[in-house]
């Protein structure tokens, strides 16, 4: 099939493109590079069934394919609250581009949803069917309301225009390609221990965060997307759940160094406990995360070793 992955240069982006190659497919990739990296693709460019273009998902395009995978929009809270404005564009705006050209070509069109539209949740763990507690006009609300409007937008071109929609909503990822500035808990742990600072924990370390390897994420996309029958929005990510506290404690174990723990405010909005409940993922695609958390550490912190400076 030939497939547009926008977003396609970005972290989990460069893997599905990765994944899909191997598969014998045709690759579009589209990036504006705001958080994606030509170093990412950098090793497929020369694989005669992969074309890169830049360009913006805000901005309208037309291309023929059978699949689009939209992963258009930074997501990490540096990242996203940098330009809060071009955020929600790109969640907003990027839906309804993908969702025109999936209706014009009849391609089935994916949406890399989010943890986030759960909010700091009073369910424990999240389910599908919890509608969340987000804050409408937070420093986050660009990305988390964002991302509950492109979910609004998917179904309703799927009720009114019959577009074949799959919708994720993924937890905390991690693996080789996250950036190192991108503010996320696990890079920012192996970043600071590689460099020998201190490692930073906001508030008393006791909030929790499940930790899915983007190998077994992948895989969860490409099932719901060639699974019949499910739409979504279903919960991809891995129900281990780990307090920030044990994370920074295990990162250490394995890079050692002169690093120590220090603690710092709670950023306003951030969530307390995030846990999928993937009984969906597991009945509807036979889903479940293979690769623990010290085994995903292990191969995380050799890249990062291999791109940071001590």
């Amino acid at each position: 099939m030939r497939i547009l992955i926008t977003g396609g240069a970005g972290f989990l982006g460069s893997h599905l493109c990765e994944r899909l190659l191997n598969e014998g497919h045709d690759i579009l990739c589209m990036d504006n590079f705001f958080t994606g990296r030509k170093a990412n693709i950098a090793h497929l460019l020369s694989n005669p069934n992969f074309e890169l273009f830049r360009h913006d998902v805000i901005d309208p395009f037309k291309a023929e394919v059978d699949r689009i995978y939209n992963l258009a929009c930074p997501a990490s809270p540096p990242h996203y609250q940098y330009n809060a404005i071009k955020t929600i564009k790109t969640s907003v705006m990027g839906a309804i581009n993908v969702l025109g050209l999936a209706k014009r070509t009849r391609a089935r069109v994916f949406q890399a949803s989010t943890s986030e539209v759960y909010g700091d949740p009073e369910i424990h763990p999240q389910p599908e069917s919890y509608w969340g507690h987000v804050n409408p006009i937070g420093i986050r609300s660009c990305y988390d309301e964002g991302k509950r409007v492109a979910e609004t937008l998917f179904f309703d071109y799927h009720r009114q225009n019959g577009v074949d929609i799959r919708v994720v909503r993924i937890f905390n990822t991690y693996g080789p390609r996250m950036l190192p500035d991108d503010g996320r808990v696990v890079s920012n742990f192996i970043v600071q221990a590689l460099r020998g600072q201190n490692i930073t924990i906001y508030g008393d370390g006791s909030q929790t965060r499940s930790f899915c390897y983007v190998d077994d994420l992948i895989e969860g996309f490409v099932r719901l997307m060639e699974t019949t029958g499910h739409t979504g929005p279903i919960n991809i990510g891995n129900p281990g759940e780990f307090t920030m506290l044990q994370l920074a404690e295990l990162v250490l174990k394995k890079i050692g160094g002169p690093s120590k723990i220090t603690f710092h405010p709670l950023p306003s909005d951030d969530p307390k406990q995030r846990r999928p409940d993937i009984t969906l993922a597991k009945s509807h695609l036979g889903w479940e995360p293979k690769v623990p958390l010290e085994e995903g550490l292990d191969r995380t912190i050799a890249y990062f070793k291999t791109i940071v400076a001590a």
